[in-house]
């Protein structure tokens, strides 16, 4: 079927008003995923890792850096990921702030240097290295793997007490995420998450359960705390191996979102600007954002969403959206405001989103059709899900350098080479 013809092209821009309200759309769509990736790796690390404003300001910053490298050619937004959640978590486990934010600015140089090779070499070896077998399970073992985050946040842990308030709010972000996401139509569709956190927290301030003293303390313009390599710490490259496989993950997701955006639009962005221009763009835009003490950025489908429902795919509504992004991370009570949302409404939200990351994992096996009457599939997956899931750890000591793989990045490492080594079955060639 042929794609419908956009209202606007990419290069053209509506109206002020109307762009600034297509705009709003855009930030609205990304608002919600992006706060909570420093929200959940914070939960996960049990300190401050990340923080919301510099989360929102990297977002923009990001977009408007993709932007510069796509030439203008591709309406995409950035946001933080949620692939690097528990990587990032993990780093600074084991090098602190300097290993967490040394391992996103890597991740970033790893989709630069894939870049510049798909540059010179074009883009199939990266179909032989990564098939749906290996992507399939990565994906669905950051959802798995979140799991026990939520469930503790809810309250629901082994050997915990529920009080029934926080059950209930739980409960309520739960069920208004889930209706929202089933019934809804048009622009509500795309934000059920945040519609979700929003229900919650009227429950929660209904019952007294949130202190408001952070809101009124902080001041309405506020610089967001950027953490400054050199000046706030020393680069490390002892957690690098921790973060930097799952950009393997965020480049399917990045390949994945502009074939479906280029549907949407009628144009092959893949092939214009180039997978080359937007992977330089992402990379040095992830780059850029752990350069400032923020998490990764990815492209977000919700945004993408929003092109196809309002038919408009103005590059210069995204760089719009962008700049008020970074705005928003200035507003100091604004973003105190968010802090204060409750355990118990994130842990329900949570239970549906970490859920949807893991059956977008099992929808990639699926639409490829991937065969598991084949033992190669079977050895591939299974083995990955039990690296990935049952907490294993390779450690590699050479002196007074200690590097250790574990979770997602050993699962990734260990599904790409069997894939590679292990001969095809009939069917699977």
């Amino acid at each position: 079927m042929k794609a419908k013809k956009m209202t606007y092209d990419v290069d053209e821009m509506p109206p002020i008003g109307k762009s600034l309200i297509l705009a709003l759309q855009h930030v609205f769509a990304m608002f919600g995923a992006t706060i909570l990736v420093p929200i959940l790796v914070n939960a996960a690390a049990g300190e401050t890792v990340l923080t919301i404003p510099v989360a929102m300001v990297t977002s923009g910053i990001g977009t408007l850096i993709y932007i510069a490298c796509t030439r203008k050619k591709s309406p995409v937004y950035l946001g933080s990921s949620f692939a690097f959640i528990t990587p990032i978590a993990a780093a600074y486990a084991k090098g602190g702030i300097s290993g967490a934010m040394t391992g996103i600015m890597a991740a970033g140089l790893i989709y630069v240097i894939i870049a510049i090779i798909i540059k010179f070499a074009g883009k199939n070896w990266l179909e032989k290295i990564l098939p749906p077998v290996v992507i399939g399970p990565m994906i669905m073992i950051i959802g798995l793997g979140l799991a026990p985050s939520a469930i503790s946040q809810i309250g629901l842990s082994s050997g915990v007490s529920v009080d029934y308030k926080t059950l209930i709010v739980a409960l309520v972000a739960f069920l208004v995420t889930t209706f929202v996401m089933t019934k809804a139509k048009g622009f509500l569709k795309v934000i059920p998450f945040l519609i979700g956190i929003i229900a919650g927290y009227i429950v929660a301030v209904i019952w007294g359960l949130i202190d408001f003293k952070p809101v009124m303390d902080a001041k309405f313009f506020e610089i967001p705390k950027f953490i400054i390599p050199f000046k706030d710490y020393k680069p490390s490259f002892i957690a690098i191996i921790t973060i930097a496989p799952v950009a393997l993950v965020t480049l399917c997701e990045h390949i994945g979102d502009h074939t479906s955006l280029g549907n949407i639009i009628g144009r092959d962005l893949i092939k214009n600007p180039g997978l080359d221009r937007t992977l330089l763009g992402d990379g040095i835009a992830t780059f850029a954002a752990g350069l400032l003490g923020g998490p990764a950025n990815t492209t977000y489908g919700e945004n993408t969403s929003v092109v196809g429902m309002t038919k408009v795919a103005s590059v210069k509504v995204i760089g719009m959206a962008a700049v008020i992004a970074i705005i928003i991370g200035f507003l100091g009570k604004f973003t105190a405001l968010i802090s204060t949302i409750p355990n118990a409404v994130l842990g329900g939200v949570s239970l549906l989103l970490y859920g949807f990351i893991a059956v977008n994992g099992l929808k990639v096996l699926i639409k490829n059709q991937v065969n598991f009457e084949l033992s190669k599939n079977v050895v591939v997956a299974s083995s990955m899900f039990i690296l990935g899931l049952g907490g294993a750890a390779i450690s590699i000591v050479s002196g007074d350098l200690s590097v250790t793989i574990s979770g997602l990045s050993l699962a990734s490492i260990i599904g790409i080479i069997l894939n590679i080594i292990i001969p095809n079955e009939k069917g699977n060639e």
